[in-house]
């Protein structure tokens, strides 16, 4: 069979290393990943960091009674053992090797490693003849096929999780802030009533730093949180010394009599705040590795935390009187007011770091559940260290919020809670599926794991629901609003893609040529492409078979250039279309073969064809910069003269920047190489081609989306079609306009945007 296509490649396997496959874990050694751990500090930990705070005054409140020797050490000991049962074994031990094939983490990753989202390759977006309109990409979907009855059960399930990770992104700010400002009132009293302002003037720059990037942060921020740390290591070692007989609260029984005795199940909600952050260990994946948080925290971050525990519970057993007022604070060795205190002040407010947001936002976007956004990528190294400004800014707004609202730190801590633990529990039941569906585990496994886990998770949501009357019900309220448009979004774009793929074309499906064409019968002739020096890659990128050598149609005789549409009913007669001396860009936006639905309708607006159409495919790759002679692989239609599918290879730190000159070179190459049996006809197609460069033009398409109606409802049908009309039509229509899909690139001249109604 003769093949109806040539590709040019910018040169062997190093550039299909760059195009051909997915983005991976990244993979680090030596002196590098000592460097990434340490990074970690800056970033992931200031949340279950800054717990010691609070933590103690959130199970015993200043204004309550005093607690017993006892209760003091069942207290620290179940908050000892929930830190080594959450944060360590579940998330550090466990759940960071359920990332995505990319290095995701958090409860969206874990449902798409359940339902993994199809994947084109460079080679199908590049296809516009070959195949059918409707052929799918081959992906692993053995998981998602045993549980695709349950997949609308889980998605708004997961959605409502990511949603209370977004609240818990303003939440954490907002207690970890409030709570090391309100140190000041321990020793200057007259302050107390402006711990509010004080924390909004830090939360300001807080937020405003963020530009900088995750790698700059880390860079300033890491050194402060290893020396909160330590800080907090050293105070609690110091704080031993008092009641050495606190190491009792290693022994669980003393965590468990404390329930016992006191019957007091309020207790968990306190305790319950010293794993928060721990959902932040796995949400921030993206942006380190897995050895790189599993080494920080077991060996650094989680003795540190435990020290400080037992350090804090010692002093409150020592001198209950004078250290119930602000546990943490109060236990500052030297007194307040000394040297100490105030060291530990302020490093405890710049410890404070925003953590989880920008990766778990950067997933909705990829995965089609969130608007498109702009997205900056900050590091040189890591593709998942991004800020969104958007995000940050509205993040920014609602944390002011909060803090101006509650204007009480227990409020603020309830609402915290809840997030967390519903979190928690919505992660169990997503990896407990995965070991069995995804990593193939025994189901014992599966069951041990959400039995032992879930049973922990349920304990500690059932004290945060008490909450929901005393502030947990903002957190709640947040959760359900921002979970509603993600469902919404996910729906509605769902609908729209559909539409796409069912109507995506192949180009020979409605343009024909001249009936009076004559082709030559002949041999095929092979040709090597191998075109440009290929420069250096960062090593370790993913490997994939690329096409150097393509069968080459011998077209010796002369076509005819003339293409006629053909309608899609057939009914009507063919119309000519008429060649403009002109190059033509078209973006494709959604990966695949086949042409989209926008290109046959934009012909039905303009009935012309430019000389040189070129369907562009972006394809952001796992290096930060891509050489300018490595970006563009060129494939020629051989069955319809001056069609062109090109895949642009951008780095995830370039400028989005189509340089028209560089992609008409690589063509004029493939032509002078197709054309090795008539070199006059070649340079004339050459000629063609460059002169219609000259006038080149970018054609965006989208879709203006028009609802079909609904087929149920009886009686109400009528007012669920208005319903449904509102919020395709009205709302989702709307707002793809407001965020266009090249949010992310740069704006080009001459662009023209192509709209046709999708009935979805």
């Amino acid at each position: 069979m003769v093949p109806t296509t040539s590709t040019l490649s910018p040169s062997s396997s190093h550039h299909s290393a760059l195009v051909g496959e997915q983005r991976h874990a990244m993979k680090v050694g030596g002196t590098a990943f000592l460097w990434l751990s340490f990074q970690t500090l800056g970033i992931i930990y200031s949340d279950i960091g800054t717990s010691p705070l609070y933590v103690l005054n959130g199970i015993w409140p200043s204004g309550g009674p005093i607690p017993s020797k006892e209760d003091v050490i069942g207290g620290v000991s179940a908050v000892i053992w929930s830190l080594a049962l959450v944060p360590l074994i579940k998330y550090v031990l466990i759940t960071l090797r359920f990332g995505t094939i990319e290095g995701e983490g958090g409860t969206f990753a874990l449902f798409h490693g359940i339902f993994p989202p199809e994947y084109h390759s460079p080679d199908d977006d590049r296809t516009l003849t070959g195949g059918s309109a409707l052929d799918k990409s081959v992906s692993t979907q053995s998981s998602a096929e045993r549980l695709a009855p349950l997949k609308w059960v889980l998605l708004p399930w997961t959605l409502f999780g990511t949603a209370l990770t977004l609240s818990d992104g303003m939440l954490t700010p907002a207690v970890s802030v409030t709570s090391a400002v309100g140190g000041i009132a321990v020793t200057r009293p007259s302050v107390a009533d402006s711990i509010t302002g004080i924390s909004i003037a830090f939360l300001v720059p807080l937020f405003l730093v963020q530009q900088f990037g995750t790698h700059r942060l880390a860079f300033a921020f890491g050194p402060i949180t290893c020396i909160w740390f330590l800080l907090l290591a050293g105070t609690g070692i110091a704080n031993i010394v008092s009641y050495p007989g606190i190491f009792r609260a290693f022994d669980p029984s003393r965590a468990i009599m404390l329930f016992v005795r006191t019957r007091n199940y309020d207790y968990l909600a306190g305790i319950l705040l010293a794993v928060t952050g721990c959902e932040a260990l796995f949400a921030n994946l993206g942006q380190f590795t897995m050895g790189s948080i599993q080494l920080t925290f077991a060996a650094f971050v989680f003795p540190s935390l435990v020290l400080a525990y037992l350090g804090q519970g010692a002093k409150l057993i020592a001198d209950p009187e004078n250290i119930i007022e602000n546990v943490f604070y109060a236990s500052i060795p030297g007194g307040r007011g000394s040297a100490l205190f105030w060291i530990v002040y302020v490093v405890a407010i710049l410890a404070t770091m925003i953590t989880a947001s920008f990766s778990v936002v950067q997933q909705l976007i990829n995965f089609r559940s969130l608007f498109p956004l702009r997205m900056v990528y900050t590091s040189e190294v890591v593709q998942g260290q991004i800020y969104i400004p958007t995000i940050n800014y509205l993040m920014m707004i609602g944390t002011i919020a909060l803090v101006g609202a509650f204007q009480n730190l227990t409020n603020l801590t309830n609402a915290y809670g809840f997030a967390v633990s519903t979190v928690m529990i919505i992660t169990t039941t997503l990896v407990a599926l995965q070991c069995h569906y995804v990593k193939m585990l025994p189901w014992i496994v599966a069951v041990a794991f959400f039995v032992i886990f879930g049973f922990i998770d349920a304990l500690f949501w059932g004290a945060s629901l008490k909450k929901v009357p005393h502030g947990a019900w903002v957190t709640l309220m947040l959760g359900v609003l921002i979970a509603a448009v993600l469902v919404f979004w996910t729906w509605a774009k769902g609908l729209e893609d559909r539409f796409d793929g069912a109507n995506r074309k192949n180009l020979r499906q409605f343009l024909v040529l001249d009936d009076a064409i004559v082709r030559a019968k002949g041999d095929t002739t092979r040709v090597v492409s191998t075109v440009g020096h290929v420069g250096s890659l960062s090593e370790g990128l993913p490997r994939t078979k690329t096409v150097e050598e393509d069968e080459i149609e011998d077209l010796s005789a002369t076509p005819s250039h003339k293409l006629w549409l053909v309608s899609e009913d057939e009914k009507q007669e063919k119309s000519e279309l008429a060649r403009l001396p002109i190059c033509a860009v078209f973006h494709k936006l959604s990966s695949g073969r086949g042409v989209p639905h926008t290109f046959y309708g934009f012909l039905r607006q303009w009935p012309a064809l430019p000389r040189v159409t070129i369907f562009l495919s972006v394809r952001i790759v796992n290096v930060p910069r891509v050489h300018i002679q490595q970006r563009y692989t060129v494939t020629k239609v051989r069955s319809l003269e001056g069609f062109y599918g090109v895949t642009y290879a951008l780095g995830f730190r370039d400028k989005f920047n189509v340089q028209i000159g560089a992609i008409i070179d690589r063509i004029c190459i493939l032509e002078t190489r197709s054309g090795a049996n008539d070199e006059g006809d070649a340079v004339q197609r050459i000629h063609e081609i460059r002169t219609a460069a000259e006038h080149s033009t970018h054609i965006v398409p989208y879709y203006h989306a028009v609802s079909k109606g609904v087929g149920f409802g009886g009686f109400l049908q009528p007012a669920f079609a208005l319903i449904r009309k509102i919020m395709i039509e009205d709302i989702y229509s709307r707002i793809s306009a407001i965020f266009p899909e090249m949010v992310n690139s740069a704006d080009t001249e001459r662009t023209i945007h192509v709209g046709i109604n999708a009935t979805i």
